[in-house]
């Protein structure tokens, strides 16, 4: 393999990492923000000393959870500069401004606001430290806009000219942040998100259920997690839907990628829907093919006759990794499937009564508990490799947006970034799966200690 190839393949597989770890970290801690202020506010509006053990449990959790965060997105960003320099000189006037607005405004709330929120209940009393939870929300959900902004104008690129230099130059900033895919591909990543918490939740309560089976506390954070995900799951199918019309629309390689569809079928014949295939892009067809006939135009044309564009109708060089991409899309709409299934079962025997005393069905909600992660990062994955082989949709190419560095400059920037996220990642996860496993009870230490909500500060 030529050492350019070579770094470009090594230069995408250091940033698939980096990125899919930060964006786990990035959704659970928006996911987790959201479930703090519901419980703090909760405490505040029923004045039940439970709602606050919740709060110091998941507290904790949270605090962690950004502080990895921190780290990836550090090493994340760096690599803007490092390996994808040619990418940043023609694109960095409209991404860097909008990189930019989510360190500025963002991050620096968010990670500033986090230490009141440790230590700061004593201080400033419940209701002021209610709004700084609330505010750290806000710096997640603004972290989360413009980082979707930037990804979905990299999608869907509109809003700008081209100067004498070939570079890209912001001509209606309105249009850039609001590029054709953001609206559906936010609202999609925001219920990823609160899908995954939830779960995250839910699997967590279950945990502590099997171990101490009396415990109110862990019984609560299951209950609202069991009466949300129904609405979310449900929910996140209609958009999802919407988010591939808008695909089919603006992408039609990456659909027909997602589709595994080389072929159309004969006119007046509908899609069909490919349950399980081995894409092989070298001769441009699927092995093993076991697909349901015309069920593929319910979902895409909304009937049973429509097509989309195969992949044949294509140039070869601007076809997708479809593979990836194919099994990517069914993990995720797969996992997507079993989590409502799942949340229905458990909220209907929550309702009987016998959730308690099922413990198959708890096992269950903890093997379930990653579930909504593992379909995000899979939904992120067909986002990302079906965009390829550009960078930029359609404008610039990822063989042209690489640094000119060579093969072993890239294996050890690799290397080493790998040690760091390893180190990092396994002190993380090893003290939150520890601290997960204990019960919330009343008397555990924490940094929001008990406050009544009608006296200010005092004890």
């Amino acid at each position: 393999m030529p050492d350019a190839e070579l770094t470009l393949l090594l230069s995408r597989a250091q940033f698939a990492v980096t990125i899919g770890l930060h964006i786990i970290l990035a959704g659970f801690s928006f996911g987790l923000s959201l479930w703090l202020v519901a419980l703090e506010g909760a405490w505040l509006w029923r004045r039940q000393q439970r709602w606050l053990d919740l709060y110091n449990f998941w507290l904790k959790i949270f605090a962690l959870n950004v502080a990895v965060g921190v780290v990836s997105g550090v090493v994340m960003e760096f690599q803007f500069g490092t390996n994808w320099a040619p990418f940043i000189e023609r694109v960095g006037g409209l991404i860097g401004p909008l990189m930019f607005y989510e360190v500025l405004v963002a991050f620096f709330l968010e990670a500033g606001m986090v230490g009141v929120m440790m230590f700061g209940m004593e201080r400033i009393g419940p209701r002021l430290h209610f709004m700084v939870t609330v505010l750290v929300a806000v710096g997640a959900l603004i972290s989360v806009f413009w980082i979707l902004a930037a990804n979905s104008w990299m999608q869907t690129p509109t809003g700008f000219f081209l100067d004498e230099q070939q570079r890209f130059q912001p001509q209606n900033w309105l249009a850039i942040i609001f590029s054709p895919s953001f609206p559906w591909r936010a609202a999609h990543m925001l219920l990823a998100m609160l899908i995954g918490t939830a779960f995250m939740v839910a699997g967590t309560g279950a945990w502590q259920l099997l171990h101490h089976s009396d415990n109110q506390r862990a019984r609560l954070m299951l209950t609202i997690s069991l009466w949300l995900l129904p609405f979310l799951t449900v929910t996140q199918a209609v958009v999802g839907d919407l988010h591939g019309e808008n695909t089919l629309q603006h992408q039609p390689a990456k659909m027909a990628a997602m589709e595994g569809d080389w072929q159309r079928p004969p006119p007046g014949k509908g899609e069909p829907l490919r349950l399980f295939a081995l894409p092989d892009q070298q001769q441009q067809r699927n092995h093993w093919e076991v697909a349901i006939p015309l069920i593929g135009s319910l979902y895409l044309r909304h009937n049973l006759s429509g097509q989309i564009k195969s992949l044949h109708e294509f140039p070869s060089e601007d076809i997708p990794p479809v593979a990836p991409v194919f099994f990517a899309f069914r993990l995720m709409v797969g996992l997507g499937i079993l989590m409502l299934t799942v949340s229905l079962t458990a909220l209907v025997q929550r309702l009987r009564g016998h959730l308690w005393r099922s413990r198959r069905l708890l096992k269950l909600l903890v093997l379930m508990g990653p579930a909504g992660f593992i379909a995000m990062l899979s939904g992120w994955i067909v986002t990302e490799m079906g965009r390829q082989p550009w960078t930029v949709y359609g404008l610039v190419r990822t063989a042209d947006s690489v640094s000119p560095i060579s093969s072993h400059l890239a294996i050890a920037s690799g290397c080493a970034i790998l040690l760091v996220y390893g180190l990092v990642f396994t002190i993380g996860l090893r003290y939150l799966l520890r601290y997960a496993r204990k019960a919330p009870q009343t008397d555990e230490p924490g940094p929001a200690q008990e406050m009544r909500p009608d006296h200010g500060g005092e004890r």
